[in-house]
């Protein structure tokens, strides 16, 4: 790292002041600023807040790291230097659910089995917006439940109808005859 005229590990993405190795450093929690290209680093808490107003985020906040060792670095800019690429997650393998659904919830309102949130799939505003223009009626917010099994419904004949085409894409050829324009 020295050889290549850089005094630490990598520098601050704020104040350029180098961050060393195995010290304390900050990132942010957005994913967008932790992607490869942009990797955002920061030496302390105030150079991390430097960014927000520019990146605009609606929550974040830094999240503590600790920098590699020197031959920790110098493993990682070998392996990237041969492009040797990082190792895979494995593939996921979806299989088919069981015909006949548990009713039991989970602490986080999902069904056991289906690990699918049982919530409300339909805006409300929307809905009451279309209603309104379309007929001058009043919605009841009881017909958001009902709508959103039928969402479901649809939503789960689709994704049987591309798992069967062997797709990880739901597409809008997957969704029943009788739903589609």
């Amino acid at each position: 790292m020295e050889a290549d005229g850089q005094a630490g590990w990598k520098k601050c993405s704020a104040c350029k002041k180098p961050i060393d190795f195995q010290v304390v450093y900050y990132v942010c929690n957005v994913s967008t600023c932790n992607r490869k290209r942009t990797g955002l680093q920061f030496c302390d808490v105030s150079c991390w807040e430097v960014h927000l107003p520019v990146a605009r985020h609606r929550e974040s906040w830094a999240e503590e790291r600790r920098s590699p060792s020197r031959a920790e670095a110098a493993r990682q800019a070998a392996a990237e230097a041969s492009g040797e690429a990082p190792p895979r997650k494995p593939r996921r393998i979806i299989a088919d659910k069981p015909a006949a659904r548990s009713v039991t919830a989970s602490p986080r309102g999902m069904s056991a089995q289906s690990a699918a949130p049982e919530e409300v799939l339909i805006v409300a505003s929307r809905l009451k917006e279309f209603v309104r223009a379309s007929s001058g009626y009043k919605t009841s917010e009881r017909v958001l439940g009902p709508l959103s099994d039928i969402v479901r419904e649809v939503a789960e004949e689709a994704i049987r109808n591309a798992r069967a085409d062997g797709r990880m894409t739901v597409l809008d050829r997957d969704i029943p005859k009788g739903f589609r324009r």
